[in-house]
């Protein structure tokens, strides 16, 4: 069994380039000395968080960065999905103008995807590009969205349709905030994880399986291990194709559908948990087009059982599922660029999945009464 490893830093790379390092702790102590540590002086930094995390965590946070930086100011935002809109971005940008924010300042994002994406690109478009950097404190944050330099908002219910890509300056994670997650918000985190063992890495997804027990219990060392060799997975995929010209588009396998889902119940349906009906309903497709075995697409199903996450799903029509993935930014043409599964730990492109295809996924993940 390959032997996985833990570390307390991990440097993300682009074209072979440090970029950025993800720092992993067991607090927030730690971080006023890695701001200090990027050689840069912040007059102002504000604080973007929600209304779940920031009464966790925000002042926790300010006091350390009050050791580096003049002025640290807080700005909480409603949480959940429907927020991450440009109004909110819009809110935010008033509120640094205010502030006289200048582009030697800095915007930290502490909390989810949501508040990353939207921080991102908030930093990315204030004066044509700010410093920030990442404070995720949920599993599919420190997996997945805080990785890799992707921002953006929602546009008319459709995902991270306007964005940008934008490296943060350092992505800090303290992985204690893991243990005051709800178990659907965890869980949810989860499906990423499992997504880039599916796509990359047939030990590191056998690994998750062997350590179940751990993940479930959320054992610090076994966490850590997991976080960090899933973010060595992202980051070679990042460090070959930052902009997703090319590898970096197999980070989308279960996405397509699970996305489209994510529409289909106006977010009423956490993201990890519409992708793991994605990437069924992908391996689904994989088995169909002869790329994977019928023994790999039901293992692959029954796998996410075990971390409380769905392989089927009620009352959605086929047909509303196949017209939103037709308006998703993953098209190329006429053409819907679907990731599929050549093999457990193992991806590829492909623009031959026919609408026919995609209906049968959707009828393979409704809910029937032997499931």
């Amino acid at each position: 069994m390959k032997k996985f490893v833990k570390d307390d830093r991990l440097t993300i790379n682009r074209n072979g380039e440090p970029i950025y390092d993800i720092v992993y702790s067991d607090s927030f102590k730690g971080i006023s000395g890695e701001i200090g540590a990027l050689n840069k002086s912040y007059k102002r930094a504000c604080i973007i968080t929600d209304t779940n995390v920031g009464p966790l965590y925000a002042e926790e946070l300010k006091a350390f960065l009050d050791e580096v930086i003049d002025e640290v100011s807080i700005c909480i935002i409603p949480a959940g999905e429907e927020y991450k809109t440009l109004d909110t971005v819009k809110g935010i940008y008033k509120k640094l103008i205010e502030a006289g924010f200048d582009r030697k300042d800095m915007l930290v994002a502490l909390g989810g995807g949501v508040i990353g994406d939207m921080t991102g690109y908030a930093a990315a478009t204030f004066l044509r590009g700010i410093d920030f950097i990442q404070v995720p404190t949920t599993l599919l944050a420190q997996c997945d969205s805080s990785v890799g330099g992707k921002t953006g908002v929602d546009f008319d219910g459709y995902k991270n349709m306007v964005g940008a890509f934008y490296m943060p300056r350092l992505v800090y994670m303290n992985l204690s905030t893991l243990k005051t997650l709800d178990e659907r918000q965890y869980y949810s985190g989860f499906a990423e994880v499992m997504k880039h063992g599916l796509i990359k890495d047939d030990k590191f997804y056998s690994w998750l399986i062997d350590n179940m027990y751990e993940i479930c219990e959320r054992d610090f060392d076994t966490l850590k291990v997991m976080v960090y060799n899933n973010c060595m997975i992202k980051g070679k995929v990042v460090d070959a194709d930052a902009t997703e010209q090319g590898e970096r588009a197999l980070l989308n396998f279960g996405h397509t559908i699970g996305h489209a889902i994510e529409k289909y119940c106006n977010f009423d349906m956490l993201h990890g948990e519409c992708v793991a009906l994605g990437c069924v309903a992908a391996a689904f497709i994989s088995w169909h087009h002869k790329l994977i075995s019928m023994e790999e697409y039901y293992e692959i199903r029954d796998m996410f059982v075990p971390f409380n996450l769905p392989i089927s799903i009620e009352n959605i029509d086929p047909d509303e599922i196949l017209s939103i993935t037709r308006s998703d930014k993953k098209m190329s043409g006429d053409h819907i660029r679907f990731i599929l599964l050549n093999r457990i730990g193992s991806a590829v492109i492909d623009e031959t999945v026919s609408d026919e295809d995609i209906k049968e996924a959707v009828n393979a993940i409704l809910w029937k009464e032997t499931d």
